[in-house]
C-alpha cells in the first residue's frame, strides 16, 4: 500500500480529471486519467477505480470505519 501522501495526491489528480470530464477530452488527457486510475488500483491492490478510491481514502489520516468515503452509493 502506498504512503498516504501519495494516495492523497492520486485521489486529488483523479478527482480533478473527473471534474473536468477528462474522459471526454483529448487522447492525451484520457490517457492521463487512465494512468492515474491504474496507479490508484496498483497502489491499493484493487482492480476497479471506485474500489481504489474507497481503499485510498480509508488509508488517509483521520479516516474512520464509519466514514462516508468507504460507503458505496
Amino acid at each position: 500500500m502506498a504512503h498516504p501522501a501519495v494516495l492523497r495526491g492520486l485521489i486529488e489528480q483523479y478527482e480533478t480529471l473527473r471534474a473536468l470530464h477528462a474522459e471526454d477530452g483529448s487522447p492525451e488527457v484520457r490517457q492521463r486519467m487512465d494512468d492515474v486510475a491504474y496507479t490508484l488500483c496498483v497502489s491499493t491492490g484493487t482492480r476497479d477505480v471506485d474500489a481504489a478510491l474507497v481503499a485510498a481514502r480509508h488509508r488517509l489520516p483521520g479516516a474512520r470505519p464509519e466514514d462516508d468515503s468507504v460507503l458505496t452509493a
